[in-house]
């Protein structure tokens, strides 16, 4: 006999005349829903251009509570009126094709799975699914253009039938996680660009620009060396000279060469002032570089901008010189983990902080130690709970660390179990300006910082930017992802190098939904929320609860208590009827 499991795999259910729906029809949770309920809607039926889809599992993520508590004010809603035309949640989501109209035949087939890539861009405009576009709280909705002639084309992913309906709600989060271990930042002077050299007055040394130098076709002169001058004259590009200029003069030079925007690239020679470069710095366009020419230590730390690196992407570089353009280049300048090396991650017990440690548990050639830090212990024995298995399986040193209630600060810690060398490699999820401050502290000279968690750019943290030219230390920071981010995971789990669904904390039914937002408020699980909408009454409850209701459901959990595909079976079973 089939099993509820497999007809509802095989879409072999009858389709409903309604369909249960969360919208936000303002800011503020009680503006979720209809008196804290879902509503029923008609389930609509697609025309030529249109197709129906069932929404199967969506991940909720602190993103969703951001656009409740802002509503229409939410940046990526652009002041909507939500009384009028309102949003939903939902943009981690697993679907599967029900109709497809005659236009769309030639691409989609009724039963396809499909996950959703929600940083979507329509004429390079935001419109991201589960904000600008209504999203996967739903039980059914059409799809069109508006996520299949996208920017980057559709924004669907063909998912294999060996990854359940919570995997494939993953993709979207663990996506996030490969691209902030793959280059995003610019490394070569940007073609046809403005660049702003700026020296010290009496460097005399004789510098080298052996490549990139003929890519701006301008050039900005602020006291540089005569072997500079020489450089650029033996250039197409047009020659700018301002010399003798104060950092108040800065903005006036920005406003008149680029309209504003900031110069794509920056080098500054032989840098001291640690206030210079972070004047000088703030004056870098989005995705520029700031290449650090020198063999002298800064006089101090340098107020960064970390929201800019993680949301603008600018790009810290350097080198000892004399050869300005051996700074850039993707050989020099790495964005993944040290072969071998110690990296700590710093709020390691959120969702995102595990994945980033399952991700160095698992990876070929990864970390062969790592440091998962938290002011939770309850949380920190989650993250071993859950992971301590991979590690063991996969040779790696799992080391936990609470520095609130450790007799020891977090980098003495660090110090101590590196020999005073600080860790190869740091990842931060916490968006607190301070704590990225201190991450900076625990790196060895050539290691590389990550700034994961976004603050809004304007943010200023202290940074030893003296050891990007003096050691080729790495600062770097990624927003968003691609298609591409979520097809490299895909083919990870293929591959069994990865098991996304390792990090699903919590399931529920779709009235569930809004209690699964207020736990993500309240830290209540250290793994994702996964809500199911075509099980509507299911109440939200961790894996570690599951014992308790569904004694059947959590007998199937792998080890360390983990999500698996025959636990979605058995609970898709229990559910619908199996």
């Amino acid at each position: 006999m089939t099993s509820a499991y497999d007809r509802y795999r095989a879409a072999d259910l009858d389709l409903p005349d309604e369909a249960w729906a969360w919208h936000l029809w303002g800011a503020g949770e009680e503006n979720m829903g209809r008196d804290g309920q879902p509503e029923l809607v008609p389930v609509p039926r697609p025309d030529a251009d249109h197709m129906l889809v069932r929404i199967d599992s969506v991940g909720l993520c602190f993103s969703d509570v951001k656009i409740m508590r802002q509503g229409g004010s939410h940046p990526k809603l652009y002041n909507r009126d939500l009384a009028k035309e309102p949003t939903r949640l939902g943009h981690e989501v697993s679907l599967t094709v029900i109709e497809v109209g005659d236009h769309l035949k030639d691409r989609y087939h009724p039963g396809q799975r499909l996950a959703v890539q929600p940083d979507i861009y329509q004429d390079g405009k935001s419109t991201a699914y589960g904000y600008t576009i209504p999203g996967g709280l739903i039980q059914y909705h059409l799809m069109g253009t508006e996520m299949l002639d996208t920017d980057d084309g559709a924004c669907l992913l063909p998912l294999p039938d060996t990854m359940g309906y919570a995997e494939a709600s993953t993709l979207e989060p663990w996506g996030c996680v490969m691209a902030a271990y793959t280059q995003r930042r610019r490394l070569e002077p940007r073609s046809g660009g403005t660049m702003w050299i700026v020296g010290r007055p009496g460097d005399e040394r004789e510098y080298a620009f052996s490549a990139g130098l003929d890519a701006p076709a301008t050039i900005v002169l602020t006291d540089v060396p005569d072997s500079v001058a020489r450089l650029v004259e033996a250039t197409s590009a047009t020659t700018v000279v301002r010399d003798g200029l104060g950092t108040d003069d800065h903005q006036a030079l920005v406003d008149e060469l680029t309209g504003g925007a900031g110069f794509d690239d920056i080098v500054m020679l032989d840098p001291r002032s640690a206030a210079t470069v972070g004047a000088v710095a703030t004056r870098i366009a989005r995705r520029g570089t700031l290449n650090l020419v020198g063999e002298t230590e800064l006089d101090g730390l340098v107020d960064t901008d970390v929201g800019r690196l993680h949301y603008d992407y600018t790009a810290y570089i350097g080198g000892r010189g004399p050869d300005i353009a051996a700074s850039y280049g993707e050989a020099r300048n790495r964005c993944d983990l040290r072969s071998g090396g110690t990296t700590v991650f710093v709020g390691a017990g959120g969702p995102m902080g595990l994945m980033h440690v399952q991700r160095a548990i698992q990876q070929p050639d990864g970390p062969r130690r790592i440091v998962a830090t938290e002011v939770s212990d309850e949380r920190l024995k989650a993250l071993e709970d859950r992971l301590a298995h991979l590690a063991e399986s996969n040779g790696c040193e799992l080391i936990t660390f609470n520095s609130q209630t450790a007799d020891r600060s977090l980098r003495d810690f660090v110090m101590e179990l590196t020999d005073g060398r600080g860790a190869d490699d740091v990842v931060v999820s916490v968006p607190i300006a301070a704590v990225m401050a201190e991450a900076d502290t625990l790196m060895r000279s050539d290691g590389m910082l990550v700034f994961f968690a976004g603050v809004p750019n304007g943010t200023m943290a202290p940074m030893n930017l003296s050891a990007v030219y003096l050691d080729n230390a790495q600062y770097t920071g990624t927003s968003g992802l691609t298609i591409h981010d979520q097809q490299q995971v895909v083919d990870l789990a293929d591959q069994g190098a990865l098991s996304p669904g390792s990090i699903v904390g919590a399931v529920g039914g779709m009235r569930a939904a809004k209690d699964g937002l207020q736990a993500l408020v309240d830290g209540s699980y250290s793994g994702k929320v996964l809500i199911f909408p075509q099980i509507h009454d299911l109440p939200l409850m961790g894996l570690d609860e599951l014992g308790e209701s569904l004694p059947e459901v959590a007998a199937k959990l792998g080890p360390g208590g983990t999500w698996n595909g025959d636990v979605e079976r058995a609970l898709f079973d229990s559910q619908l009827g199996g």
